[in-house]
Parts: C-alpha cells; sequence; structure tokens
C-alpha cells in the first residue's frame, strides 16, 4: 500500500466570485442553501464573534433571516424548497457577507439576546453580551432583593435594559443610558417594539453626568467600551462596522471602567451592587487595582470578563477609585 504521505490531493474549486447564478441554478432546498452557505463561509475565512460560534450557525441565520424566517431550522422547514427570488436574496447576504465583511446582523437587521429579539445596525454593537445569562437568573445570588430601579450605563441597542424588563416586570423601572444620539435612536426604536415606553426610559448622558444627583438605583449594569487601543488596531475586518466609540477604551481598555468605578456608589442604594463587563481587559484591571475583591462571574454558556461589586465594596475603595474621576455633577 502506498504511503499516504505521498498521495496527490487534488486542488479543490473554489467558489466563483459572484456565486448568485450558481446558487439559483442549483440550490433547491432550506438544506441546500444552509449547507452551501457553510461551505462558502469557511473557505472564506470569516471572523465569528458577533452572536454565532460556527459557519453553520452563521449561514443558518443568514439563510432564514433572508426568507423572513427565525433561526434555527427544523428538519420540516429545512426540506422547504426555496423561490428564485429566495434564492437570489441569499446569494446576495452571503457575497456581502464575505465580500465587505459586514456582521451578518448588520445584514439583516435582527439580532437575538436573552431570548428576545432586537433591531440593529451600525449605529450600535450587536448584542453578545453573556451578561444575558445573570439577566436570566435574575442576578442571583449577587442581587438579595427585587430591584425597583435599574440602570443600564452605556445602553446601546437598549437590550440589556429591554431583557430586564422582561424579567422585572412588576414595578420596575429601568434607565438607558448612552452618551450616543444615534445609539438612542436605536434604543428607541426597540423599546416601542416591546412597548416598554412606560418602563424602560433612554437618554443622553455621558456616564453619570446628566443622572439626577439624588438618583439611587438597586442595579447598576454596564456594558462599556473596553478595547484597548493595541487590540482595537489588531482586530478582525467585521469590527470595523462596528460604532468605534462603543469599542475604543484606551491605552489599557480602563479608561470608561476607572470612571464608572469612581462615581457608582454616589447612585446607589443600600445592598444594591454594580454589574459591569470588561471582557479581555481583566488583566489590567486586577493589576490596577490589587487589592478590590472584584466578584468575577462564571457563566455556564461562555464568556467571561464580568465581575460584580456590592456597594459596601465601592464604599470601601472609593478613595482608591477617586483618582479617575470625581462624582459626577448635574449639569
Amino acid at each position: 500500500m502506498s504511503d499516504s504521505k505521498s498521495l496527490k490531493i487534488p486542488e479543490l474549486q473554489k467558489f466563483p466570485e459572484n456565486i448568485e447564478t450558481e446558487f439559483v441554478d442549483e440550490m433547491v432546498t432550506v438544506n441546500d442553501a444552509v449547507r452551501y452557505a457553510t461551505s462558502y463561509l469557511i473557505e472564506s475565512e470569516v471572523f465569528l464573534g458577533h452572536g454565532t460560534q460556527s459557519c453553520w450557525d452563521e449561514a443558518m441565520y443568514l439563510v432564514m433571516c433572508a426568507i423572513n424566517l427565525d433561526p434555527p431550522a427544523d428538519s420540516e422547514t429545512l426540506e422547504t424548497r426555496l423561490s428564485a427570488r429566495e434564492k437570489r436574496n441569499i446569494a446576495r447576504l452571503l457575497m456581502s457577507r464575505v465580500n465587505d465583511r459586514i456582521p451578518a446582523a448588520y445584514l439583516t437587521g435582527r439580532a437575538w439576546f436573552s431570548g428576545l429579539e432586537f433591531y440593529v445596525d451600525e449605529r450600535v454593537l450587536i448584542p453578545r453580551s453573556p451578561i444575558a445569562e445573570m439577566i436570566q437568573a435574575s442576578f442571583k445570588p449577587y442581587l438579595k432583593h427585587y430591584p425597583r430601579r435599574i440602570l443600564d450605563m452605556c445602553t446601546g441597542s437598549g437590550c440589556i435594559a429591554i431583557a430586564c424588563a422582561d424579567m422585572y416586570r412588576k414595578g420596575t423601572t429601568i434607565d438607558a443610558v448612552d452618551i450616543s444620539d444615534d445609539a438612542l435612536e436605536v434604543c428607541s426604536v426597540n423599546i416601542a417594539n416591546y412597548g416598554l415606553e412606560n418602563v424602560v426610559f433612554p437618554y443622553r448622558s455621558d456616564l453619570f453626568s446628566e443622572i439626577p444627583e439624588d438618583e439611587r438605583y438597586d442595579l447598576i449594569v454596564c456594558n462599556p467600551p473596553y478595547v484597548d487601543s493595541c487590540d482595537l488596531d489588531n482586530m478582525p475586518e467585521e469590527y470595523s462596522h462596528e460604532p468605534r466609540l462603543a469599542l475604543e477604551a484606551g491605552e489599557d481598555g480602563l479608561s470608561i471602567v476607572k470612571r464608572i468605578l469612581a462615581s457608582a456608589s454616589y447612585y446607589m442604594a443600600e445592598n444594591s451592587i454594580l454589574v459591569c463587563e470588561v471582557g479581555n481587559s481583566r488583566v489590567a484591571l486586577e493589576e490596577e487595582f490589587p487589592e478590590v475583591p472584584f466578584h468575577w462571574v462564571t457563566f455556564k454558556n461562555g464568556g467571561d470578563g464580568v465581575f460584580v461589586l456590592t456597594y459596601d465594596e465601592l464604599i470601601e475603595f472609593a478613595e482608591m477609585f477617586s483618582v479617575y474621576g470625581q462624582k459626577e455633577e448635574t449639569k
């Protein structure tokens, strides 16, 4: 028998630059489309990280959204025949995904977070925070009581605020704060889509600057910018479509988080907690504040870089945090 190392593997024929004709002529069912799209995405080496974990999931996302259905598809839907119009739409979405490196959620305007669907476009980050798992667990075991007032800092699309509203349905109100007017427009669309205008209140503020000084929250949740300058310059092309304002956080990735730590306690009720995501800037944060007992959350569904601090802990280390910013003054 010949040594397998000596076998010549023929070069595989690559996908055509324009796949629309091939796709329309040869695809028949939803399953055909997903299988083809998966191979196309793998060959094109797209970057995943905006809500899907595999090229199959990404392909399923694009195909199902293109035919106005929710992913994933059940076995019956997979065998459904596609019309020529549907196949053209799918092919064009795939080519935009590959050629322009646009994340699937921006191409479809649809994203899911904590089991809820949200409208997104390039004015906001695509929802993907592991904080969704904390919301579904009612922030237990960290939050000891039912929150009446919640602050979602750096709200973006409003996904965290709206998911909290869905979890806490009785007597809870939520302020959704962002510095970006563009982001708040998207947030307002999502609030209206869920009929939560009397529960979730979006308004513009540079962190705590526009929050009334007598306001006290039972829970503050933050998913602020936390990408350091080195990482930002070396991120995959897909991230270039997201707003830089929502990603960039100085040389160490902590420029926003430090300000939050310096001011949060002024706006917290007793027995309240601060939940904040810092991603891979966790190392820099621990090096900056080695004495602080950050409670790092362990997630069953993947993800890390989220810490919890109690009101008492923020007070205990207030002097240490204060060098990075004073209490935000109401204008």
